[in-house]
């Protein structure tokens, strides 16, 4: 089968043909119709990710869309022909999605959302985990939070604004201004992220602060996170809390933090079936009218992946850009 594979850190990736797999226990052998490319995809492929310890040569891509073609022993939950996503490979060991066909750990995987397309389907499965888990799993968000999303426009941070509000929270979200009207039309209040942090919660919370902040931009807007949570309550959370933060301005308003590494369950083995859950979870969202995910509209093959990866690089797509592979 046709893959393309990363041979060297910071070398052009190689289109391939290489040995069909075949799934072992456990495991489902899925024909990929399409897969996402994330800014991490880049940070790997340059040799910028350590923690994501990747082992050369490998196949790179962790999101996909595609058609379950066999299962392997053991596996009960899918079948030759059902229509699946999920996110699955491209880190560790996995074999990323960026091949003809990928044999995967069942666990991770969930039925594709029946209103979705398969590129639609294929720009979900790290945002939607990502955002699930901070949201859902650690600050249990809910009716009447007032959810505070940093960097709301980004591919976490567009999702992240679909689940508050699906599960009843008032959401508001920063980002520069030339993207506040895309926050709005997503149902939150556009917030400038040049305004300082004591001005928008003073207007927002009248001062209190926020029931949940969640931080996908880290760096200095973690230290704002931290200043915008609501006392004694707030909960902040962070996908990208990987520096030095002085604990100081949560400490002193009584709050908490958690964060949140998505690619633990496939680089450790454990909770992979947590998932598989979020992305069922997630497909059942979508088919209610409740999410939606941003693509942009251009289209990529194996054969033109660099132009994918050039385009992510220049911070100019307008959603997830996906690959083709039908």
């Amino acid at each position: 089968m046709r893959a393309v594979v990363l041979e060297e850190f910071g070398k052009p990736l190689q289109l391939r043909e290489i040995r069909n797999p075949e799934p072992g226990p456990g495991q489902v052998l899925v024909h990929v119709k399409a897969s996402g490319v994330n800014p991490l995809d880049l940070k790997i492929a340059a040799g910028q990710a350590a923690h994501a310890q990747r082992e050369l040569p490998a196949v790179p891509g962790m999101d996909l869309a595609g058609i379950v073609d066999r299962v392997g022993a053991g596996v009960t939950g899918f079948a030759p022909g059902a229509e699946v996503y999920g996110l699955t490979g491209g880190v560790g060991t996995l074999q990323g999605s960026l091949a003809e066909a990928v044999a995967v750990d069942a666990m991770l995987l969930a039925h594709k959302p029946r209103s979705l397309s398969f590129r639609e389907a294929a720009a979900l499965p790290l945002v939607v985990i990502t955002a699930w888990e901070g949201l859902v799993d650690r600050a249990r968000v809910g009716p009447g939070h007032k959810v505070l999303v940093h960097g709301g426009a980004g591919g976490v941070g567009h999702v992240a604004i679909q689940i508050a509000r699906a599960y009843g929270a008032e959401v508001f979200a920063t980002d520069a201004a030339h993207k506040l009207a895309s926050i709005e039309a997503l149902g939150a209040t556009g917030i400038d992220y040049r305004t300082p942090v004591d001005e928008y919660v003073e207007k927002y919370t009248d001062g209190e602060g926020f029931d949940i902040v969640y931080d996908t931009v880290g760096g200095p807007v973690l230290d704002a996170s931290f200043a915008a949570a609501r006392y004694y309550t707030g909960h902040v959370v962070s996908s990208l809390g990987w520096g030095t933060h002085p604990l100081a301005p949560l400490s002193f308003r009584g709050a908490t933090y958690s964060g949140v590494f998505t690619l633990l369950p496939m680089l450790s083995g454990r909770g992979r079936g947590h998932h598989g859950e979020i992305a069922e979870a997630a497909a059942a969202l979508v088919d209610r009218g409740e999410l939606k995910p941003l693509v942009d509209p251009r289209r990529f093959t194996l054969d033109t992946l660099a132009d994918a990866y050039a385009l992510v690089r220049s911070g100019a797509a307008a959603g997830k850009v996906v690959v083709d592979l039908a």
